[in-house]
């Protein structure tokens, strides 16, 4: 097991990395300091997963499950007020502990609950798909999604611990699965160039999942992660370089209705627009970009958008996001591979020419 920390002073929690680590009950109830306990799941997850979570946890006073529908069309406001009516319904109190044992989807969904539930309740995360392993567990990002914007409704909330248990990956679907290495991707453009090539030789053994390639991406990526994170906590500077990519991206989902793309895909699609529009302003060579094409292709990953958005699309939803400032769009970019920078300057020209390309 490898264990990882994440540096916020009073706030800091521990990252746990490794197989097995469900059986370890342990590493779970430490982090339990009241008798009332909470796990939300998703009826994909609760079959697989929920009686060792449940196992872990033990006998207490009071111990509830909440098993929410499945899919990102389902992280909204409709299913946290379920979340709020059963908690208040148990007599949960401010001592409980809230698990979300799941994907990305349970782990803000929970977050933002827990953020919310008496003011803040502890919560732990067991993320269970290799996108919220590497990237949605970890940092505080908790939200709900709106019609009219992904996550514009929710907190930064830490969570106690995170624990990753590598065998949920066994369980988990190709296509989830690429999405995931989406994010892993991400990690190696934006502050490690190294790792960006490593995962091109590795890539056949991730996607055989295998056990060792599979632990030092998900450890590493999380390494980096808690590294930004603990730089920039609530997203004032540094940490704005962990959305590469998805400004595109979240506009993608939000245009083609919550779920019909994966976050991880239409992240990829974003990335390489990203990259894309670095090239067009000569920061990278262009070689790079069939470069990463080649390799999200491999990972079973789309390069390009939807064919129906148009300009106007990608323009009137990337202005909602929450990343724009006064009026200006700000976009992660490249300056060099393995070397992400934040900029506030890109034209309605510049972005016209790289979303008309095909």
């Amino acid at each position: 097991m490898q264990t990882l920390q994440v540096a916020l002073g009073e706030r800091s929690y521990p990252i746990y990395i490794g197989q097995g680590l469900l059986s370890e009950g342990s590493l779970l109830t430490r982090h339990i300091a009241g008798a009332q306990v909470v796990v939300i799941t998703n009826d994909t997850v609760a079959p697989l997963y929920l009686d060792k979570v449940l196992a872990a946890v033990g006998e207490r006073q009071l111990v509830t499950q909440i098993i929410l529908p499945d899919g990102e069309e389902h992280k909204n406001l409709d299913q946290f007020a379920k979340i709020m009516d059963c908690v208040l319904r148990e007599g949960h109190n401010r001592s409980t502990t809230f698990i979300a044992l799941g994907g990305g989807v349970v782990g803000d969904i929970t977050g933002f609950a827990a953020a919310c539930y008496q003011r803040g309740v502890e919560f732990i995360q067991i993320p269970t798909t290799l996108l919220a392993q590497v990237d949605s567990s970890v940092g505080g990002k908790t939200a709900v999604n709106h019609a009219l914007g992904k996550n514009m409704i929710g907190a930064f909330y830490q969570p106690a611990a995170v624990l990753i248990d590598i065998d949920t990956l066994q369980t988990l679907p190709d296509r989830e699965f690429a999405a995931g290495l989406a994010e892993v991707i991400k990690y190696g453009l934006i502050s490690d160039e190294p790792f960006y090539h490593w995962l091109q030789d590795a890539l056949p053994q991730l996607l055989a999942r295998e056990e060792a390639p599979l632990a030092e991406a998900i450890e590493r990526s999380c390494a980096t992660k808690a590294r930004v994170v603990a730089a920039d906590e609530r997203e004032g500077g540094l940490r704005a370089i962990l959305n590469l990519g998805h400004t595109f991206g979240h506009a993608i989902e939000t245009h083609q209705g919550y779920g019909k793309w994966l976050h991880g895909e239409a992240v990829a699609a974003g990335m390489l627009l990203a990259l894309r529009l670095s090239v067009q302003r000569g920061a990278v060579d262009g070689a790079a970009v069939q470069q990463l094409a080649d390799l999200l292709q491999q990972a079973g990953l789309p390069v390009s958008p939807p064919p129906e958005m148009s300009f106007d699309d990608f323009m009137a939803l990337m202005k909602r996001d929450k990343k724009v400032i006064d009026g200006r769009l700000r976009l992660v970019l490249l300056e060099a591979l393995g070397r992400a920078q934040v900029v506030e300057d890109v034209s309605e020209q510049e972005l016209r020419e790289l979303l008309s390309k095909p």
